[in-house]
């Protein structure tokens, strides 16, 4: 089980300097539908190795959460709102 001093390790992984090598496609992962919540997170994070920071097929990607009130079906609604 990954510890908050391992996420925060992962977290802070740089991008643009990361060994592409290291990182796991994140459209290899598979998750068994009928497992409880908990395994499922488990499994996740046993396959992605870094839920911050993978692959989508030839495209490093690094995610980072941002504490706000703000949902995110608000931000997408905004951001689609905005585009007119």
């Amino acid at each position: 089980m990954i510890n908050k001093a391992q996420l925060e390790q992962m977290k802070n992984v740089d991008i643009t300097k990361v060994d592409r090598n290291a990182l796991v496609d994140v459209r290899s992962v598979h998750i068994d539908a009928s497992l409880p919540g908990e395994q499922k997170m488990q499994s996740y994070l046993g396959q992605i190795k870094n839920p911050y920071c993978f692959l989508c097929g030839d495209t490093p990607v690094k995610i980072r959460f941002v504490s706000e009130e703000k949902t995110l079906k608000q931000s997408l609604y905004n951001y689609f709102v905005n585009l007119k």
